[in-house]
């Protein structure tokens, strides 16, 4: 009987009710990111190579959805327009050299080595925004970076590693991380600091404008030699949809659980990669990707759990942190008078 009432009460908590929403939000993230690399995947293999048109319908799309609706509320932008634009750019050129790496790696590879992105934040966060990791974090990052080492190992030892050039793959993946990691760290800055809607909407834009701009110069020739079919128009709605949910959920799991749900969430996007290699592609899948696997599942699982924020801004949407802050200045004020007289 008291075992039915606490299992009442465990379901009854709202904190456990949050908990298990920002769950099922995580396993949303997951799966659409997953869904990105699969149809991406899915593209190259009909013969198309042009990553840069892939992005560009879901930056219409998010431009489009949030610019409506920043010029319904006329409102001004919180952050200026050129940090917006560095952030399409560095957006842009991240989903460039992701989907070309599918032109020449697997799926598999091409979901384990994005996990590095991980290791660039780390890096960007600790030079930029003055974050501070523990040993522990840096251990785990460690053990993510030999994870993706097993899997460069693997893709240069076997000829059959699910694609034409495996190491340029690995190469273009790798940096692209470095633009993911510098489009997170600041797109997870401006949603915890300013409007969500804002941020993805200016995304949109901007990372609209780069990529029409640079099509012409890029991909003009790619584009003229494809010949058009259903799959292809199918895979690139299905790229485009995926995308939209990504970049809409995202900003919302950042603002309400932070960096660790979202890192333990997107884990499983690799599994949901080897997944769809086995059974769309029907490929064998090498005892080196399992075991590269779970090294990163152990490296990113260490960095999450001991991940922390021991200078935490107050946010600019909370009333009570200013006030917090006002009444200290305030006291602050009270005592040096009270100093200063006694003296």
């Amino acid at each position: 009987m008291n075992f039915s009432v606490f299992n009442r009460s465990w379901w009854c908590n709202h904190e456990t009710r949050k908990t298990l929403y920002l769950l099922f939000l995580g396993q949303v993230v997951s799966f659409t990111l997953a869904l990105m690399s699969f149809t991406s995947s899915l593209i190259a293999s009909l013969g198309v190579d042009a990553p840069l048109t892939q992005s560009i319908f879901i930056y219409l799309s998010l431009g489009l959805f949030y610019g409506s609706i920043l010029l319904y509320r006329r409102q001004r932008l919180r952050v200026s327009w050129y940090w917006y634009l560095l952030l399409g750019l560095v957006d842009v050129h991240g989903n460039y050299l992701v989907n070309k790496a599918y032109q020449f790696s697997s799926i598999t590879s091409v979901q384990l080595l994005d996990c590095g992105t991980i290791a660039w934040a780390i890096v960007l966060t600790w030079i930029f925004l003055g974050t501070r990791y523990s040993l522990w974090q840096i251990f785990g990052a460690a053990i993510c970076v030999a994870g993706l080492a097993l899997v460069i190992f693997s893709d240069s030892g076997a000829g059959d590693g699910g694609g034409s050039r495996p190491l340029l793959g690995d190469a273009l993946v790798i940096v692209g991380t470095l633009f993911f990691a510098m489009s997170n760290v600041g797109e997870e800055f401006c949603v915890k600091k300013k409007d969500r809607v804002e941020v993805v909407s200016m995304i949109g834009v901007f990372g609209f404008l780069v990529t029409i701009c640079e099509i012409p110069l890029i991909e003009l020739k790619s584009l003229e030699s494809i010949n058009l079919s259903t799959d292809i128009i199918l895979a690139f709605v299905g790229f485009t949809l995926a995308g939209f949910m990504f970049y809409t959920i995202v900003p919302y799991v950042l603002k309400l659980s932070g960096a660790t749900m979202f890192n333990l969430s997107v884990l499983t996007a690799d599994m949901w990669a080897v997944i769809f290699r086995i059974f769309f592609y029907h490929q064998q899948v090498d005892w080196l990707y399992f075991l590269s696997f779970a090294v990163v599942v152990i490296g990113l699982i260490i960095y999450s759990l001991t991940e922390r924020d021991p200078h935490p801004l107050p946010s600019l949407e909370n009333g009570n942190a200013d006030v917090q802050y006002q009444i200290l200045v305030d006291e602050n004020i009270v005592t040096e008078n009270e100093a200063s007289g006694a003296r």
